[in-house]
């Protein structure tokens, strides 16, 4: 007994396809290139307390050791 199958992709069925995945990859590299913005931004505002004297942290409500904490709060510690 010999199977035959009749059935095809349609043309445009495949060129959904590979649009889909040039879509979902420019996806994926446009939100990475976003968080590493995010990124460098958040470590640009550290470095620039961790500058600052106890006294000026002082003024602001912070300590030396809550900085990270502080920058960070909304993505760890929420």
């Amino acid at each position: 007994m010999a199977f035959h199958d009749t059935h095809a992709i349609a043309p445009r069925d495949i060129l959904h396809s590979v649009y889909n995945g040039i879509v979902s990859f420019f996806s994926s590299l446009g939100h990475s290139v976003v968080m590493a913005s995010e990124a460098r931004r958040r470590l640009e505002v550290v470095e620039n307390l961790q500058a600052r004297s106890d006294q000026e942290l002082a003024a602001l409500g912070l300590k030396r050791e809550d900085i990270v904490r502080h920058v960070f709060n909304d993505l760890y510690y929420s």
